[in-house]
Protein backbone atom coordinates (compact mmCIF):
# COMPACT_ATOMS: atom_id res chain seq x y z
CA UNK A 1 0.00 0.00 0.00
CA UNK A 2 0.99 3.70 -0.44
CA UNK A 3 2.16 5.67 2.28
CA UNK A 4 0.72 9.20 2.74
CA UNK A 5 3.32 11.40 2.50
CA UNK A 6 3.75 14.09 5.86
CA UNK A 7 2.52 16.91 3.75
CA UNK A 8 -0.12 15.14 3.28
CA UNK A 9 -1.57 13.96 6.38
CA UNK A 10 -4.22 16.06 8.26
CA UNK A 11 -2.62 17.11 11.37
CA UNK A 12 0.26 18.53 9.39
CA UNK A 13 1.79 21.57 10.90
CA UNK A 14 0.39 21.01 13.88
CA UNK A 15 2.18 20.77 17.20
CA UNK A 16 1.79 18.99 20.07
CA UNK A 17 3.48 19.70 23.61
CA UNK A 18 3.09 16.10 25.59
CA UNK A 19 3.81 15.89 29.10
CA UNK A 20 2.18 12.47 30.13
CA UNK A 21 3.81 8.84 30.65
CA UNK A 22 2.98 5.09 30.86
CA UNK A 23 0.24 4.49 28.31
CA UNK A 24 -2.82 6.18 28.27
CA UNK A 25 -1.68 10.05 27.43
CA UNK A 26 1.37 8.86 24.99
CA UNK A 27 -1.21 6.37 23.26
CA UNK A 28 -3.37 9.77 22.50
CA UNK A 29 -0.39 11.35 21.29
CA UNK A 30 0.78 8.29 19.14
CA UNK A 31 -2.32 8.87 17.02
CA UNK A 32 -1.76 12.43 16.47
CA UNK A 33 1.92 12.06 15.59
CA UNK A 34 0.60 9.27 13.21
CA UNK A 35 -2.21 11.96 11.81
CA UNK A 36 0.99 14.52 10.88
CA UNK A 37 1.04 16.35 14.34
CA UNK A 38 4.90 17.10 15.67
CA UNK A 39 4.83 15.65 19.00
CA UNK A 40 7.39 17.41 21.59
CA UNK A 41 7.25 14.76 24.41
CA UNK A 42 8.74 16.00 27.73
CA UNK A 43 10.63 14.23 29.83
CA UNK A 44 12.30 14.05 33.32
CA UNK A 45 16.29 14.62 33.12
CA UNK A 46 18.17 11.51 33.61
CA UNK A 47 14.83 9.90 34.56
CA UNK A 48 12.94 10.49 31.87
CA UNK A 49 9.01 8.62 30.72
CA UNK A 50 9.05 5.54 33.72
CA UNK A 51 7.71 3.38 30.79
CA UNK A 52 10.85 3.00 29.13
CA UNK A 53 11.47 0.86 31.96
CA UNK A 54 8.61 -1.05 32.01
CA UNK A 55 9.20 -4.12 30.55
CA UNK A 56 7.37 -6.53 29.05
CA UNK A 57 9.63 -8.66 28.21
CA UNK A 58 13.50 -9.46 29.30
CA UNK A 59 14.29 -7.83 25.25
CA UNK A 60 15.94 -4.50 25.76
CA UNK A 61 16.01 -2.00 22.71
CA UNK A 62 18.62 0.64 22.83
CA UNK A 63 18.09 0.91 26.60
CA UNK A 64 14.62 1.28 26.23
CA UNK A 65 11.32 -1.74 26.21
CA UNK A 66 9.73 -2.25 23.00
CA UNK A 67 6.74 -1.26 24.78
CA UNK A 68 8.21 2.48 24.44
CA UNK A 69 9.18 2.10 21.51
CA UNK A 70 5.93 0.93 20.21
CA UNK A 71 3.74 3.60 21.83
CA UNK A 72 6.63 6.55 21.91
CA UNK A 73 7.56 6.48 17.97
CA UNK A 74 7.35 9.11 15.42
CA UNK A 75 7.62 11.57 18.49
CA UNK A 76 10.44 13.97 19.83
CA UNK A 77 11.74 14.09 23.22
CA UNK A 78 12.98 17.27 25.18
CA UNK A 79 14.50 16.99 28.88
CA UNK A 80 12.40 20.02 31.68
CA UNK A 81 12.90 20.02 35.30
CA UNK A 82 8.93 21.36 35.80
CA UNK A 83 10.34 22.61 39.48
CA UNK A 84 12.91 24.63 37.28
CA UNK A 85 12.36 28.54 36.91
CA UNK A 86 14.57 28.46 34.14
CA UNK A 87 12.71 25.15 32.17
CA UNK A 88 9.35 26.73 33.07
CA UNK A 89 10.12 29.74 31.27
CA UNK A 90 11.09 27.47 28.13
CA UNK A 91 8.03 25.34 28.68
CA UNK A 92 5.49 28.15 28.79
CA UNK A 93 7.61 29.51 25.30
CA UNK A 94 7.23 26.28 23.92
CA UNK A 95 3.28 26.43 24.78
CA UNK A 96 2.29 29.66 23.23
CA UNK A 97 3.43 28.75 19.59
CA UNK A 98 2.12 24.67 20.38
CA UNK A 99 -1.50 23.95 19.26
CA UNK A 100 -2.05 20.79 21.97
CA UNK A 101 -0.95 19.88 25.37
CA UNK A 102 -1.56 16.54 26.58
CA UNK A 103 -1.15 15.44 30.74
CA UNK A 104 -1.78 12.70 32.60
CA UNK A 105 -0.55 13.30 36.13
CA UNK A 106 -2.82 12.98 38.77
CA UNK A 107 -5.18 15.95 39.79
CA UNK A 108 -3.76 18.76 41.15
CA UNK A 109 0.03 18.10 40.43
CA UNK A 110 0.34 19.23 37.04
CA UNK A 111 -1.50 22.76 38.41
CA UNK A 112 1.11 22.84 41.06
CA UNK A 113 3.89 22.72 38.93
CA UNK A 114 2.34 25.97 37.11
CA UNK A 115 0.71 24.19 33.85
CA UNK A 116 -2.70 23.83 34.92
CA UNK A 117 -5.20 24.51 31.85
CA UNK A 118 -6.47 28.26 33.24
CA UNK A 119 -2.62 29.25 33.21
CA UNK A 120 -1.75 27.43 29.98
CA UNK A 121 -4.95 28.93 28.16
CA UNK A 122 -3.61 32.44 29.10
CA UNK A 123 -0.23 31.81 27.70
CA UNK A 124 -2.09 30.67 24.70
CA UNK A 125 -5.69 31.05 24.33
CA UNK A 126 -6.65 29.08 21.25
CA UNK A 127 -4.39 25.79 22.77
CA UNK A 128 -6.57 22.33 23.05
CA UNK A 129 -5.36 20.89 26.42
CA UNK A 130 -5.71 17.30 26.76
CA UNK A 131 -6.39 15.59 30.08
CA UNK A 132 -6.36 11.65 31.36
CA UNK A 133 -7.07 10.94 34.71
CA UNK A 134 -7.81 8.08 36.69
CA UNK A 135 -11.14 8.61 38.00
CA UNK A 136 -11.67 11.96 37.09
CA UNK A 137 -10.86 15.17 39.39
CA UNK A 138 -13.47 15.07 41.44
CA UNK A 139 -15.33 12.33 43.55
CA UNK A 140 -13.91 9.62 46.39
CA UNK A 141 -11.65 7.68 43.66
CA UNK A 142 -9.86 10.94 42.45
CA UNK A 143 -6.40 10.88 44.29
CA UNK A 144 -6.04 6.64 44.12
CA UNK A 145 -3.49 5.59 41.38
CA UNK A 146 -4.93 5.43 37.90
CA UNK A 147 -3.94 2.27 36.64
CA UNK A 148 -5.34 0.07 34.22
CA UNK A 149 -5.75 -3.04 35.86
CA UNK A 150 -7.37 -1.45 38.86
CA UNK A 151 -9.94 0.75 36.20
CA UNK A 152 -11.16 -2.40 34.71
CA UNK A 153 -11.97 -4.22 37.75
CA UNK A 154 -13.61 -1.01 39.15
CA UNK A 155 -15.54 -0.70 36.02
CA UNK A 156 -17.22 -3.91 36.28
CA UNK A 157 -15.11 -5.36 33.27
CA UNK A 158 -13.82 -8.20 35.45
CA UNK A 159 -17.12 -9.14 36.73
CA UNK A 160 -18.60 -9.18 33.16
CA UNK A 161 -15.70 -11.05 31.16
CA UNK A 162 -15.76 -14.92 30.81
CA UNK A 163 -18.28 -17.79 31.50
CA UNK A 164 -20.54 -18.16 34.53
CA UNK A 165 -18.22 -20.08 36.82
CA UNK A 166 -14.78 -18.24 35.82
CA UNK A 167 -13.60 -15.49 38.44
CA UNK A 168 -13.14 -12.29 37.03
CA UNK A 169 -11.45 -11.63 34.58
CA UNK A 170 -9.27 -9.08 33.18
CA UNK A 171 -8.33 -8.72 29.18
CA UNK A 172 -5.18 -9.66 28.07
CA UNK A 173 -4.11 -6.27 27.44
CA UNK A 174 -4.18 -2.36 28.96
CA UNK A 175 -8.06 -1.86 27.39
CA UNK A 176 -8.44 1.41 29.94
CA UNK A 177 -5.24 3.19 28.75
CA UNK A 178 -5.80 2.62 25.37
CA UNK A 179 -9.68 2.84 25.14
CA UNK A 180 -8.96 6.28 27.28
CA UNK A 181 -5.79 7.62 24.74
CA UNK A 182 -8.11 6.94 22.16
CA UNK A 183 -10.79 9.24 23.52
CA UNK A 184 -8.93 11.74 24.33
CA UNK A 185 -7.69 11.94 20.47
CA UNK A 186 -10.93 11.46 19.66
CA UNK A 187 -11.57 15.01 21.60
CA UNK A 188 -8.85 16.85 20.99
CA UNK A 189 -9.41 16.26 16.78
CA UNK A 190 -12.90 17.65 17.74
CA UNK A 191 -11.95 20.60 19.31
CA UNK A 192 -9.63 21.45 16.49
CA UNK A 193 -12.06 21.19 14.37
CA UNK A 194 -14.06 23.36 16.55
CA UNK A 195 -11.20 26.06 17.11
CA UNK A 196 -11.23 25.88 13.23
CA UNK A 197 -14.76 27.33 13.14
CA UNK A 198 -14.88 29.62 15.71
CA UNK A 199 -10.90 30.20 17.19
CA UNK A 200 -11.33 29.05 20.75
CA UNK A 201 -9.39 26.72 22.38
CA UNK A 202 -10.85 24.25 24.57
CA UNK A 203 -9.82 22.01 27.76
CA UNK A 204 -10.86 18.34 26.74
CA UNK A 205 -10.75 15.79 29.96
CA UNK A 206 -11.31 12.08 30.22
CA UNK A 207 -10.41 9.11 32.47
CA UNK A 208 -9.47 5.55 32.53
CA UNK A 209 -13.27 4.69 34.35
CA UNK A 210 -14.99 6.59 31.99
CA UNK A 211 -13.19 5.26 29.18
CA UNK A 212 -14.05 2.04 30.57
CA UNK A 213 -17.77 2.85 31.26
CA UNK A 214 -17.90 3.85 27.36
CA UNK A 215 -16.59 0.60 26.31
CA UNK A 216 -19.56 -0.99 27.94
CA UNK A 217 -22.05 1.53 26.84
CA UNK A 218 -23.86 -0.84 24.98
CA UNK A 219 -25.00 -3.50 27.51
CA UNK A 220 -24.56 -0.78 30.40
CA UNK A 221 -27.64 1.23 28.65
CA UNK A 222 -29.77 -2.57 28.58
CA UNK A 223 -28.98 -2.91 31.86
CA UNK A 224 -30.07 0.47 32.64
CA UNK A 225 -33.39 -0.28 30.65
CA UNK A 226 -34.50 -3.16 32.32
CA UNK A 227 -35.17 -2.95 35.99
CA UNK A 228 -31.18 -2.92 36.63
CA UNK A 229 -31.44 -6.83 36.48
CA UNK A 230 -27.83 -7.81 36.65
CA UNK A 231 -26.57 -10.07 33.41
CA UNK A 232 -25.72 -13.61 33.63
CA UNK A 233 -22.67 -14.83 31.90
CA UNK A 234 -22.98 -17.99 29.73
CA UNK A 235 -22.25 -21.38 31.96
CA UNK A 236 -21.30 -22.52 28.89
CA UNK A 237 -18.76 -21.38 26.17
CA UNK A 238 -19.22 -17.53 27.32
CA UNK A 239 -18.38 -14.64 25.09
CA UNK A 240 -21.43 -11.88 25.74
CA UNK A 241 -23.43 -12.06 29.00
CA UNK A 242 -26.63 -10.68 26.95
CA UNK A 243 -26.65 -12.48 23.71
CA UNK A 244 -27.88 -15.77 23.48
CA UNK A 245 -27.38 -19.10 21.94
CA UNK A 246 -25.37 -20.22 20.08
CA UNK A 247 -22.82 -17.17 20.39
CA UNK A 248 -20.09 -18.25 22.16
CA UNK A 249 -16.50 -20.33 21.96
CA UNK A 250 -16.81 -24.13 21.11
CA UNK A 251 -14.09 -26.77 21.39
CA UNK A 252 -13.53 -28.45 18.05
CA UNK A 253 -11.88 -31.90 17.90
CA UNK A 254 -8.48 -30.05 17.02
CA UNK A 255 -8.83 -26.08 18.55
CA UNK A 256 -11.53 -24.01 18.62
CA UNK A 257 -14.67 -22.53 16.55
CA UNK A 258 -16.24 -19.03 17.28
CA UNK A 259 -19.74 -18.87 16.63
CA UNK A 260 -21.78 -15.24 16.43
CA UNK A 261 -25.03 -15.30 14.11
CA UNK A 262 -26.94 -17.71 12.34
CA UNK A 263 -30.28 -17.39 10.03
CA UNK A 264 -32.54 -19.74 13.00
CA UNK A 265 -31.42 -22.26 15.68
CA UNK A 266 -32.59 -24.84 13.07
CA UNK A 267 -30.92 -24.41 10.23
CA UNK A 268 -27.62 -24.21 12.24
CA UNK A 269 -28.83 -27.72 14.01
CA UNK A 270 -29.64 -29.24 10.62
CA UNK A 271 -26.33 -28.30 9.31
CA UNK A 272 -24.18 -29.34 11.90
CA UNK A 273 -26.83 -32.55 12.28
CA UNK A 274 -26.97 -32.41 15.72
CA UNK A 275 -30.57 -33.63 17.16
CA UNK A 276 -32.32 -32.88 20.63
CA UNK A 277 -33.00 -28.57 19.69
CA UNK A 278 -36.25 -29.43 18.31
CA UNK A 279 -38.14 -28.02 20.98
CA UNK A 280 -36.36 -24.62 20.92
CA UNK A 281 -37.30 -24.26 17.16
CA UNK A 282 -40.61 -22.07 17.40
CA UNK A 283 -39.42 -20.69 21.09
CA UNK A 284 -37.36 -16.94 20.68
CA UNK A 285 -37.21 -16.21 24.33
CA UNK A 286 -35.36 -19.79 24.24
CA UNK A 287 -32.18 -18.96 22.95
CA UNK A 288 -31.54 -16.82 26.28
CA UNK A 289 -33.55 -18.27 28.91
CA UNK A 290 -32.03 -21.85 27.75
CA UNK A 291 -29.12 -20.71 26.45
CA UNK A 292 -26.84 -22.89 28.13
CA UNK A 293 -28.92 -25.95 27.41
CA UNK A 294 -28.90 -25.32 23.95
CA UNK A 295 -25.20 -24.43 23.79
CA UNK A 296 -24.18 -28.25 25.70
CA UNK A 297 -25.57 -29.59 22.93
CA UNK A 298 -24.38 -27.84 19.98
CA UNK A 299 -21.33 -28.18 22.27
CA UNK A 300 -21.51 -31.75 22.71
CA UNK A 301 -21.53 -32.16 18.66
CA UNK A 302 -19.51 -29.57 17.51
CA UNK A 303 -15.92 -30.98 18.96
CA UNK A 304 -16.39 -34.47 16.97
CA UNK A 305 -15.02 -32.66 13.98
CA UNK A 306 -12.05 -30.47 13.20
CA UNK A 307 -12.16 -26.44 13.04
CA UNK A 308 -11.86 -26.45 9.58
CA UNK A 309 -14.60 -29.59 8.70
CA UNK A 310 -17.43 -26.81 10.37
CA UNK A 311 -16.32 -24.11 8.40
CA UNK A 312 -16.58 -26.08 5.37
CA UNK A 313 -20.78 -26.50 6.38
CA UNK A 314 -21.03 -23.40 8.02
CA UNK A 315 -19.29 -20.77 5.89
CA UNK A 316 -21.39 -21.39 3.14
CA UNK A 317 -24.54 -21.46 4.63
CA UNK A 318 -23.72 -17.65 5.80
CA UNK A 319 -23.57 -18.74 9.78
CA UNK A 320 -21.11 -16.06 10.83
CA UNK A 321 -18.25 -18.01 12.61
CA UNK A 322 -14.43 -18.50 12.43
CA UNK A 323 -11.56 -20.42 13.60
CA UNK A 324 -10.12 -18.84 16.78
CA UNK A 325 -6.03 -17.83 15.61
CA UNK A 326 -2.97 -17.43 17.66
CA UNK A 327 -1.09 -14.97 16.83
CA UNK A 328 1.67 -16.60 15.02
CA UNK A 329 -1.11 -17.74 12.84
CA UNK A 330 -2.93 -14.61 12.37
CA UNK A 331 0.15 -12.70 11.64
CA UNK A 332 0.85 -15.38 8.68
CA UNK A 333 -2.42 -15.34 7.34
CA UNK A 334 -2.94 -13.77 4.00
CA UNK A 335 -5.55 -11.27 5.33
CA UNK A 336 -2.94 -9.81 7.53
CA UNK A 337 -0.33 -9.23 5.07
CA UNK A 338 -3.04 -8.03 2.83
CA UNK A 339 -3.66 -5.24 5.16
CA UNK A 340 0.21 -4.34 5.55
CA UNK A 341 0.49 -3.74 8.97
CA UNK A 342 4.06 -4.18 9.83
CA UNK A 343 6.32 -1.41 9.16
CA UNK A 344 9.77 -0.40 9.53
CA UNK A 345 11.46 2.49 12.27
CA UNK A 346 14.77 3.32 12.66
CA UNK A 347 16.33 5.28 15.96
CA UNK A 348 19.62 5.25 14.21
CA UNK A 349 21.76 3.20 11.33
CA UNK A 350 22.54 0.31 13.66
CA UNK A 351 19.15 0.06 15.02
CA UNK A 352 15.87 -0.84 13.41
CA UNK A 353 12.44 -2.12 14.97
CA UNK A 354 9.22 -3.64 13.19
CA UNK A 355 6.45 -1.49 14.28
CA UNK A 356 2.66 -2.15 13.43
CA UNK A 357 1.00 1.06 11.71
CA UNK A 358 -1.99 3.54 12.61
CA UNK A 359 -5.28 1.51 11.77
CA UNK A 360 -6.54 4.12 9.53
CA UNK A 361 -6.07 4.79 6.06
CA UNK A 362 -6.53 8.43 4.27
CA UNK A 363 -6.88 8.52 0.10
CA UNK A 364 -5.96 4.81 0.40
CA UNK A 365 -2.41 5.51 2.14
CA UNK A 366 -1.49 4.29 5.30
CA UNK A 367 0.48 6.51 8.16
CA UNK A 368 3.30 4.82 8.30
CA UNK A 369 6.10 6.53 9.77
CA UNK A 370 9.92 5.06 9.67
CA UNK A 371 11.04 7.36 13.03
CA UNK A 372 11.52 5.24 16.39
CA UNK A 373 11.31 6.23 19.62
CA UNK A 374 13.50 9.14 20.58
CA UNK A 375 16.20 9.05 23.18
CA UNK A 376 15.96 10.53 26.59
CA UNK A 377 16.53 14.19 25.50
CA UNK A 378 17.28 13.73 22.11
CA UNK A 379 15.44 16.74 20.87
CA UNK A 380 16.14 19.41 23.50
CA UNK A 381 18.61 21.23 22.16
CA UNK A 382 17.26 21.44 18.55
CA UNK A 383 13.56 22.73 20.13
CA UNK A 384 14.62 24.84 22.64
CA UNK A 385 16.82 26.38 19.66
CA UNK A 386 13.69 27.25 17.81
CA UNK A 387 12.40 29.50 20.51
CA UNK A 388 13.27 33.21 20.33
CA UNK A 389 15.40 32.92 23.96
CA UNK A 390 16.80 30.23 22.35
CA UNK A 391 18.48 28.54 25.36
CA UNK A 392 19.14 25.25 26.53
CA UNK A 393 16.94 23.94 29.71
CA UNK A 394 18.78 22.77 33.03
CA UNK A 395 19.34 19.37 33.73
CA UNK A 396 17.75 18.17 37.17
CA UNK A 397 15.73 15.42 37.34
CA UNK A 398 12.21 15.51 39.04
CA UNK A 399 8.85 13.64 39.37
CA UNK A 400 7.82 10.29 40.62
CA UNK A 401 5.66 7.31 39.23
CA UNK A 402 3.09 7.81 42.17
CA UNK A 403 2.23 11.45 40.21
CA UNK A 404 1.25 9.63 36.97
CA UNK A 405 -2.40 8.13 36.21
CA UNK A 406 -1.26 6.33 33.40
Amino acid sequence: MRVLPQDERPLNGLTVVDFSQFLSGPVCSLKLADLGARVIKVERPEVGDLCRYLYLSDVDIDGDNSLFHAINRNKESITADLKDPADRDKLTELLATADVMIQNFRPGVIERQGFSYETVQKINPRIVYGSISGYGEDGPWKDLPGQDLLAQARSGLLWLTGSLDDPPMPMGLAVADMMAGNALAQGILAALVGRGIHGRGAKVETSLFEAMIDFQFEVLTTHLNDGNRPPERSGVSGAHAYLGAPYGVYETADSHLALAMTPSLQVLAELLDVKGLEPYYDDKNALLAQRDDIKSILAERIKTRTTADWLAVLQPADIWCSEVLDWSDMLQSEAYRTMDFEQTIRRHANLELTAIRAPIRINAATLKSPVAAPGLGQHTESVFAELPSGSKPTEDADGSEKDVAR
